[in-house]
């Protein structure tokens, strides 16, 4: 792998509402976090934007520290709202934050946006420095009309699937595509076991209702991981079937959560939604694991042919519980089977490769901007290749092995 060409001082804007930290309140928290760490050990000065108790804030001034969603009432928490008046503070404060980065512009090289808020696209034609968005989820309204009213350079994407970059190409946005990584060292290679397994966060769209259904026709037992993000949801469809069968072992971090799924035979992952990519089918598959998923969304490009994998149609829960059996009886504690599917996810999902594709699309976009550090947007000449629509640049090629999307027409970066 190569490096860059030099360390590079980036700021990483980070989503609103969860704290950059273990447990991780999602695979999009988990993914920026795990970024900005592989960045600073690869040498790369990193400043994060995010909210208060986050980690990685050592390196950022105060005005890079947001506001954390606090409810009165827990039992109002969800992962779609937020308490009345959160968003008139930590919007506001996001501007200010982003403001600093424009009054310091000759201090920074690159704006790294992992925000599903419209600010910083809206900001990127002001900012003074070069920016790169990734885009997580589906389109969302706010982001794509912030960006539509930026009139000078804008942001360059990257997005996690062929499915997601294909979304938002519809809605003018090019993106290259950009899986994402598991840490291959901490998610270490697991033996496997009788038990199913469930992660992620427990919430309508993850479908963990449908996960308990597959076991009990599966006849096996089910362990649950994950963070309650509606709570509604966990004491009507979730907790009422827990019991000798189905056992929930709460929120857990990085360690606990890598043995628990290198423990268990076979991965659940039952989503009825759009999955933008599916990270704890990539997590799974790297312990060992095997998984059988619903075919939806970015998940077919991230099972990408895996022997240790099976695909379903939407809602097929039957035949979510016969592959499940037949991945149990294949590879669940088969050490050689576990090893080669290990290994090709390995290959697929490495940390480290993700790292250095991230490195050269840096350098490429800080190369073609023509902005004069400490200027405004507004007296700087648009950037070839940054403004309007985004193609992926001819220099990210290479030998990791990507997420392989089938019939996107988006183009695949890897290292």
């Amino acid at each position: 792998m190569t490096r860059a060409s030099r360390p590079l001082r980036i700021v990483v804007v980070a989503p609103l509402r969860y704290p950059i930290r273990e447990p991780f309140a999602g695979g999009l928290e988990s993914s920026v976090h795990h970024q900005v760490r592989t960045l600073r050990e690869r040498g790369h000065r990193v400043s994060l934007i995010a909210t208060e108790g986050s980690d990685h804030l050592d390196q950022s001034p105060p005005e890079f520290v947001l506001p954390a969603v606090v409810f009165d009432d827990p039992a109002e928490a969800t992962d779609t709202t937020y308490p009345d008046g959160y968003l008139e503070r930590a919007l506001p404060a996001l501007e200010r934050a982003l403001q600093f980065v424009a009054d310091h512009a000759d201090d920074y090289d690159l704006v790294d946006n992992h925000s599903l808020h419209g600010v910083p696209l809206a900001r990127a034609d002001r900012i003074g420095v070069p920016m790169v968005s990734t885009l997580h989820t589906p389109t969302l309204p706010d982001m794509l009309a912030a960006h539509r009213s930026s009139t000078g350079p804008r942001s360059r994407f990257v997005a996690v699937s062929g499915h997601t970059a294909a979304a938002w190409a519809r809605e003018g946005v090019e993106a290259s595509v950009l899986p994402n990584g598991v840490d291959t060292e901490r998610w270490g290679f697991g033996p496997g076991g009788d038990d199913l397994v469930w992660s992620g966060r427990i919430v309508p769209e993850k479908g963990l209702h449908l996960a308990l259904e597959v076991a009990r026709r599966a006849g096996r037992r089910l362990v649950i991981a994950g963070r309650i993000g509606d709570v509604d949801y966990f004491e009507t469809e979730v907790a009422p079937h827990l019991g000798v069968t189905a056992h929930y072992v709460g929120e857990l971090r990085q360690p606990e959560l890598a043995a628990l799924v290198g423990h268990s035979g076979c991965a659940l992952v039952t989503p009825v939604w759009e999955e933008p990519f599916g990270l704890v089918i990539a997590e799974a598959l790297v312990t060992g694991t095997p998984v059988v998923s619903f075919a939806v969304g970015g998940v077919p490009e991230v099972v990408a042919g895996s022997v240790g994998a099976a695909l379903v149609p939407a809602g097929d829960l039957d035949g979510m519980a016969r592959a499940a059996d037949d991945l149990l009886r294949r590879v669940g504690t088969d050490a050689d089977a576990r090893r080669t599917v290990r290994q090709d996810a390995v290959d697929r999902f490495s940390l480290r490769a993700r790292a250095a594709v991230l490195e050269r699309l840096y350098s490429d976009v800080v190369a073609s901007d023509e902005r004069v550090p400490g200027t405004s947007a507004g007296a700087a000449t648009e950037a070839t290749g940054v403004g309007g629509r985004h193609r992926a640049s001819s220099s990210l090629t290479g030998g990791l092995s990507a997420v392989r999307p089938a019939g996107t027409g988006r183009r695949v970066v890897t290292a």
